[in-house]
């Protein structure tokens, strides 16, 4: 073994030991609540697929309609020639869906928050991100070279300190960058993705405007489940149009794949010349943007609105039978007491080889719960992330809850 090759087992090697090594698992069959991994059928509840579109005849039929009409590839980036149809009209159907003047869209989510924030922001200006956010605001935030804070979660006080002390900052003789006035930029989730609860949007939103400050605001885990027209949160609480900068992903309740920004005409026009995520990247291929837009279509109809109302009774089901001591753990209670209604609930188990063990220990009785572990979230923080779907039974709940209930967690 050369060199190269033994440093790279080394480093291996001490992931395994501290229990946080990571596989890929080959899923031989369509994502649904129940799927086949390994040559055994299990009963999914990890995906984030929560409206169970992923697998719904629509999006497939678009998607092979995209491919025969368009191809498999869209051959360049979209400033070049590949802005196809299909992504062209994503792009409008976002935009009508997410009620704002223009949507574009991305290759991932990732893409979409890199790009983003790093055409916005420069060393001259600061960000302030909650400290929940997730890997890919956290990367962007270095990226760009802008002055980096974090406020303790969901912490409304922290926050107007970090604001208080960023207005100051601008509002000094030297803030004159080469660039002209320094931006200050807050970053947050509206539901955010491993504890589930919400981020106080009206709240936050007051904050970033008694300070001048701009906001960005990712509704990825809530974009088709929450607001009249399940646009998402800041719909939910009636902020939307005082939001800059709105984001989402196309891959979870909207069943398909990709990121977008949604925001006026300017901010738009902006990205499309300036995020270089979107510039230097071949455009998505249009089976994607095809599926992703039937997805939003599904969203918008009656049974989309269906869909989400099977999703929330299931969150009270399991909710109603399990309460928040579905198994022996202590002291942490397995299910974190949720403050608003949501998809995702943690299981909080805190060693990170407990977890494993514990996620094995389900996959036994037929149920795919994956640990949750560093640096995913934080040390001693590791978890089961339990997520539901609209097109689970009451059965699977039932399955569920008899699994968890039988765990033991001293292992």
């Amino acid at each position: 073994m050369n060199e190269f090759n033994h440093e790279l087992t080394r480093r291996l090697d001490a992931i395994r030991e501290q229990g946080l090594l990571r596989e890929l698992r080959r899923v031989d069959s369509p994502q649904s609540p129940r799927f086949e991994v390994g040559g055994r059928e299990l009963l999914n509840f990890s995906s984030n697929d929560y409206l169970g579109l992923a697998n719904e005849p629509a999006l497939k039929e678009a998607a092979i309609q995209a491919v025969e009409r368009y191809g498999a590839g869209a051959g360049a980036s979209r400033l070049v020639c590949g802005s196809l149809a299909p992504h062209q009209e994503l792009d409008e159907a976002l935009a009508t869906f997410k009620g704002t003047e223009a949507t574009l869209t991305f290759s991932t989510g990732y893409a979409a928050a890199v790009g983003t924030i790093c055409a916005l922001l420069g060393k001259e200006d600061i960000i302030i991100t909650d400290k929940l956010i997730h890997a890919c605001f956290v990367d962007a935030a270095r990226l760009c070279g802008a002055t980096v804070r974090v406020f303790a979660h969901n912490d409304l006080g922290d926050l107007e300190e970090k604001l208080r002390e960023a207005e100051r900052e601008v509002r000094s003789p030297k803030s004159e960058g080469r660039s002209g006035k320094r931006r200050t930029l807050v970053v947050t989730e509206s539901v955010f993705s491993m504890d589930g609860d919400h981020a106080p949007l009206r709240e936050i939103v007051a904050l970033k405007e008694k300070y001048g400050a701009w906001l960005m605001v990712d509704e990825a885990h809530a974009t088709g489940l929450y607001g009249a027209n399940r646009r998402g949160l800041a719909e939910e609480l009636g902020v939307s149009e005082r939001i800059e900068v709105q984001m989402g992903t196309l891959g979870k309740a909207l069943g398909a794949a990709g990121g977008y920004i949604c925001g006026s005409r300017s901010l738009v026009d902006y990205l499309i010349n300036r995020a270089r995520t979107f510039i230097f990247s071949t455009a998505p291929v249009p089976a994607s943007a095809a599926a992703a837009t039937a997805g939003v279509r599904f969203v918008q109809s009656s049974a989309g609105e269906e869909r989400r109302q099977k999703l929330w009774q299931n969150v009270s089901r399991l909710s109603t039978r399990g309460g928040h001591n579905v198994s022996p753990i202590r002291p942490i209670p397995p299910i974190a007491p949720p403050t608003t209604r949501s998809a995702i609930i943690p299981i909080m188990i805190g060693g990170e080889s407990n977890a494993v063990a514990a996620a094995a220990a389900l996959r036994e009785q037929g149920i795919f719960i994956p640990a949750i572990r560093y640096p995913t979230v934080a040390r001693g923080q590791a978890r089961l992330r339990l997520t539901l779907s609209a097109v689970h039974t009451e059965a699977d709940l039932a399955q569920l809850l008899t699994a968890l209930k039988s765990l033991d967690f001293s292992l």
